[in-house]
């Protein structure tokens, strides 16, 4: 009788999928009369793959005082693993917080434009949930579209119902013909229907007066907020110069075929007022220094870590090249395309913004022929680059045409002077002119 009731608990065992998992009780206790073990499930794998998920926000930087969040997903959305679900927006840059497994989103924790810290809960994410309904969806549309042929189908009685007209049209006076030859007679009626509604709906918009409101960019408050805090600090004025930029457009048209071809980059302007600032950085100290407002000091740095302003759509964004004074052309220019590409990608981190000693914005990229930067606290002095125009000139007794760019250096007077500031823009026209200097940092 044992043997008996033995098999039919492996024959009932044996029915069951193998992918779940069993466990017998051993304590329950049988009835002797009963010719069957009582079978008890443990948890099967279907339940862990609908495990939930809580996501939390990443550790920030003791520098990042606000942090506001901006949804990209809604509740029962699909994700697949490492999809961005959401992003945090900070006074510096944007953290992009992705999805850890794929599954469905099943709860948004924190309101969208909410602010965060560093280990908020921020949504719950049910594992594996969405693969059936991500796998249901083709199945769904496949009859959609199995169904949409028999209503093209459906379109050949239009065509027989057109071919009648062309038969009735030579009795037609020939002037309509020629009017007609490109649009028959039927397409002419639909298109006056709709001109009608058209025309309403743009007297419509005409006369009407909307209004959209856009929560202002974490990013674009905090910039302006530093530069109007530099403004109310720093005692700041700006000289200007202008630079011949003949020597440098020429050294360009000459090497930049061989300079792609060697490093697999473009050798543009940049890199060469990048250089061109380390040499007037070492020459006037003072306008590589910093004022520590909480002591009182002035800090006087021996390296040379140069931000380079870089236009985003959430607002600018200055990443800093690091010991610029022991770089050449093709060192920078790999610097500035890798730092704009992690800007364009929302991929900067606050290390790459960290520090700096000097800041050199390129207004020239958008067509601008003059302005004035704002310092970029805690520094001492910024660089403004313009486009380059060509300007009447007078070289040797003569006028000339000649490219020419102006440069602007706003700057701290509380630490540097006009003629310190006058030097160092003049080191950096003689650098950028002459096409010797240029050919050794290359």
């Amino acid at each position: 009788m044992l043997k008996g009731n033995n098999a039919f608990a492996r024959q009932a065992t044996a029915a069951l999928s193998a992918s779940h998992a069993i466990t017998l009780n051993n304590n329950v206790k049988s009835d002797p009369r009963s010719s069957v073990f009582q079978i008890q499930y443990f948890r099967t794998t279907a339940a862990y793959r609908d495990e939930v998920v809580t996501v939390r926000t990443p550790a920030f930087a003791e520098s990042v005082t606000e942090r506001d969040v901006r949804w990209e997903k809604a509740v029962g959305d699909t994700v697949s693993e490492d999809e961005v679900v959401c992003e945090i927006e900070t006074d510096k840059t944007s953290v992009q917080v992705p999805s850890p497994v794929a599954g469905v989103i099943e709860e948004l924790l924190v309101p969208d434009g909410g602010k965060v810290e560093s280990g908020t809960a921020l949504f719950t994410l049910r594992k594996g949930a969405g693969a059936p309904k991500a796998a249901g969806a083709p199945k769904a549309e496949a009859p959609a579209a199995a169904a949409s042929p028999p209503t093209s189908a459906t379109l050949p009685p239009p065509p027989s119902s057109v071919g009648p007209i062309p038969t009735a049209m030579p009795p037609v006076p020939p002037v309509p013909a020629h009017a007609m030859d490109t649009k028959p007679v039927s397409a002419i009626k639909p298109t006056a229907a709709p001109a009608a509604p058209a025309a309403q709906a743009e007297g419509g918009a005409k006369g009407a007066r909307t209004e959209s409101r856009v929560k202002m960019n974490r990013m674009r408050l905090r910039i302006a907020q530093r530069l109007k805090e530099a403004q109310n600090t720093c005692a700041m004025l700006t000289t200007f110069n202008e630079v011949d930029m003949s020597n440098i457009t020429e050294m360009r048209k000459t090497y930049k075929d061989a300079f792609l071809k060697k490093h697999n980059i473009k050798l543009g302007f940049m890199s060469a007022f990048v250089k061109a600032a380390a040499h007037a950085l070492a020459d006037q100290p003072a306008v590589n220094a910093v004022i520590d407002d909480t002591t009182k000091e002035i800090v006087y740095r021996d390296y040379v870590d140069i931000s380079v302003a870089v236009a985003t759509p959430k607002g600018l964004v200055v990443p800093v090249i690091r010991s610029v004074d022991g770089m050449n052309f093709t060192d920078i220019e790999k610097a500035i395309n890798l730092l704009g590409e992690k800007a364009r990608k929302n991929e900067l981190a606050v290390e790459d913004m960290d520090g700096g000693t000097f800041t050199i914005s390129n207004g020239g990229v958008f067509g601008s022929m003059f302005g004035t930067p704002i310092i970029n606290p805690p520094q001492s002095a910024i660089l403004g680059m313009h486009g380059i125009f060509d300007r009447p000139v007078a070289v040797g007794g003569k006028v000339e045409i000649r490219p020419m760019m102006y440069v602007a250096l706003t700057y701290d007077h509380r630490l540097i002077d006009g003629r310190e500031a006058v030097l160092f823009l003049r080191k950096i026209k003689s650098v950028v002119e002459d096409p010797r200097v240029l050919l050794l940092d290359m």
